[in-house]
């Protein structure tokens, strides 16, 4: 699933190779994907991009007087070529949801977004304004926005008697961080991910908090420059106990485990996070919404 680091990186590419460029053609291939009716995707064409921005996991796209929203959810991506088949693409059982190819002098070259796997979440929003989509109207702050300091982190936490996991997880309380980071975050900061976020003391308050900025930090620059098709990639190389259940701790060699939940996972390390208590593998995925 594509997080903030990706997502910041997606935006950082189509910045550039949008820029100065206009929507010559949207096909949209996977009706479903599509969230909004007014105006209709196809007002895009013959607009020129703007300002490619990013709202948590969210990627928003300027086009003329609108917005072209995605989010990605599980499976969604997009794909970038210099230079896409002539034929308009066919609705059907592939991947493909919505394409979009560039006007004159650039004719052929585009975008592809596509969504892998059988559960179809990805959503495609075309609006006038970014808050009119609802899951941007809810976010939380960013974690890398200047404002968003240790003393706001520390007011976040305190009323929160939820798992520390579920937290950093929930978008209406903090915008762009997902399975896979918070995972990351959490070990960097050698902590449980059921350890109760009211219940933190100043300074591991202030240790969870250095954990995500350095963590998310990281990650944006390893992929910043990189082709959107290495991305994915570059996210599973840079992991350390995301995924890598019964693999080596990189930092003190303990075995990685896993704790399952009724539709994903986590992995931790008992050494640095629990004191080398395993935690009990318990379905209890209320507790990660």
């Amino acid at each position: 699933m594509p997080e903030m680091p990706e997502v910041e990186a997606l935006r950082q590419f189509l910045g550039e190779h949008l820029a100065g460029r206009t929507a010559g053609a949207v096909f949209p291939v996977a009706v479903h994907a599509l969230k909004t009716y007014d105006p209709p995707v196809t007002a895009l064409v013959g607009e020129p991009f703007g300002e490619v921005a990013r709202h948590g996991k969210f990627l928003d796209v300027g086009v003329g007087d609108a917005h072209l929203v995605l989010h990605l959810a599980r499976g969604g991506w997009v794909r970038w070529s210099d230079k896409l088949p002539a034929a308009p693409p066919k609705p059907g059982r592939g991947p493909l949801a919505l394409r979009i190819r560039l006007g004159e002098p650039d004719d052929g070259a585009g975008l592809d977004v596509t969504e892998a796997g059988t559960q179809k979440r990805l959503a495609v929003y075309v609006v006038r304004d970014p808050a009119q989509v609802p899951g941007i109207a809810r976010l939380g702050p960013d974690p890398l926005d200047p404002d968003f300091t240790l003393d706001a982190f520390a007011a976040l936490l305190g009323g929160e008697r939820r798992q520390i996991k579920g937290v950093l997880r929930d978008q209406g309380v903090i915008a762009g961080i997902g399975n896979a980071y918070s995972d990351e975050i959490l070990h960097a900061a050698k902590m449980s991910p059921f350890k109760l976020a009211a219940k933190l003391t100043p300074e591991e308050t202030a240790r969870l908090y250095a954990a995500m900025g350095t963590t998310l930090t990281d990650a944006i620059e390893r992929s910043r420059g990189l082709p959107m098709r290495e991305l994915k990639a570059e996210k599973k190389s840079g992991l350390r106990v995301h995924g890598r259940k019964g693999e080596p701790c990189p930092v003190c060699g303990d075995t990685i485990r896993e704790v399952s939940f009724s539709d994903s996972a986590l992995q931790y390390c008992p050494t640095c996070q629990t004191g080398g208590k395993p935690l009990a593998d318990r379905r209890m995925s209320r507790l990660l919404k």
